[in-house]
């Protein structure tokens, strides 16, 4: 299927709340203590990140599928001890994981630097999805950190960017979960070829789940358009991958679907998930 016959999504159960509240450098949509009492330790989660990526046959030619994967968690794992991490390029993991976790909060890091479709996309998700959609922001403004360390700080070091504007403010975000999930999926780049569907995130201190590790672009399309969810209209536009507008090109077809993120870069990750 092609991404150009994909647009915004129709309804699906618009009970989505979305609130927000400055904490600790970051909009959310409940004020969250750094490490809630009540939540397991490190280790009950890593030993139940190990079983549970063994049980789903991770990696194997007996793996779990997506909606398998997702309903593991919601086994294991309160609806708001999880997280979903969505950039708005679509929304289909939100919505596979709201089918087994309704209510569940989605994390979206607005950097300040993200394209205006990004924000139809969020709204819509918002509307659209049960969910609850948690507005991640960075400790400063873009302006701030423009006065501290120079206009277009992306330009020149854009791994320092990517570390103040997203890798530090979801990791706040994250210290009052026990597990979130992630879109990556094996296909988009050789530095994720080998994502297991279940793994600690020693980082993060919680557990990591990969539920569509398996999908290919396509898989993804052919999800999204069966369950009429939210598309991000730049995927209609050669963005099979999409980040902050400075840092995003669109893709000739054929190739790598990640290569045009940070363009011209010696870069392939923001940080998020290494």
């Amino acid at each position: 299927m092609s991404a150009r016959n994909l647009g915004l999504g129709g309804r699906v159960a618009p009970k989505a709340r979305t609130e927000t509240t400055r904490v600790r450098g970051l909009d959310t949509g409940a004020s969250r203590p750094t490490r809630p009492a009540g939540l397991r330790s490190a280790d009950e989660l890593r030993a139940l990140a190990e079983a549970g990526n063994a049980a789903l046959g991770s990696l194997t030619d007996r793996e779990a599928s997506a909606a398998e994967v997702v309903a593991w968690v919601a086994a294991n794992f309160a609806t708001d001890a999880a997280a979903v991490a969505c950039s708005m390029a679509d929304a289909a993991l939100p919505h596979l994981v709201a089918q087994h976790l309704p209510g569940v909060d989605v994390l979206f890091l607005d950097t300040g630097y993200h394209f205006a479709e990004t924000h139809v996309t969020r709204e819509e998700v918002a509307r659209a999805l049960d969910v609850r959609v948690v507005d991640v922001r960075p400790e400063q403004t873009v302006a701030e950190q423009d006065a501290e360390f120079g206009a277009e700080l992306f330009a020149r070091d854009p791994g320092l960017c990517c570390a103040r504007r997203k890798v530090e403010p979801l990791q706040r975000a994250l210290a009052g979960y026990e597990v979130w999930f992630t879109g990556v999926r094996r296909e988009e780049a050789p530095t994720r070829a080998l994502t297991p569907l279940v793994t600690y995130d020693e980082r993060n201190g919680l557990v990591k789940v990969n539920p569509v590790a398996a999908w290919s672009f396509d898989d993804l399309l052919d999800y999204a358009s069966a369950n009429a969810v939210p598309v991000n209209l730049l995927m209609s536009h050669g963005y099979p991958s999409i980040g902050c507008e400075p840092c995003t090109k669109p893709v000739a077809a054929g190739e790598d679907p990640r290569s045009g993120r940070w363009a011209g870069l010696a870069k392939t990750e923001c940080g998020l998930h290494l």
